[in-house]
């Protein structure tokens, strides 16, 4: 069982930055993509950012290219998703996932194996 705790949430100032971390235990790390995926307030959960298992190759929802960056430490089991330039529609709580199958859709939450509590990102205008 793979365990994913997700930190670094809070509140910000639109323009403002806030890098989200994912710590995972229980599983081999590099068996994985990764996935960031927000859900707002009467919204479907949506997908935001996956990277591959080396980090280098990294995929984007096209609202947040040019200002998300997501990275992997293998080292450190934890994957990041550096946000820039935030605005308001960026409030949600965000969740990471870890899909093990990598056929499968990278954008679709469903198709990931495990996925964290979430962290609540808040843009004020």
């Amino acid at each position: 069982q793979v365990r994913l705790v997700e930190s670094g949430g809070g509140l910000v100032q639109a323009g403002g930055s806030l890098r989200l971390s994912c710590t995972t235990s229980g599983g081999t790390f590099t068996n994985y993509r990764m996935g960031w995926f927000r859900q707002a307030p009467g919204k479907e959960r949506e997908f935001v950012a996956s990277v591959n298992w080396s980090g280098d190759y990294t995929r984007y929802i096209d609202s947040v290219k040019g200002r998300f960056t997501i990275s992997r430490d293998n080292a450190k089991n934890t994957v990041y998703l550096q946000m820039n330039s935030l605005k308001p529609e960026d409030t949600a709580v965000y969740y990471c996932a870890a899909q093990y199958n990598t056929d499968r859709d990278h954008a679709l939450a469903s198709s990931y194996d495990y996925a964290g509590q979430g962290t609540q990102v808040t843009v004020s205008s």
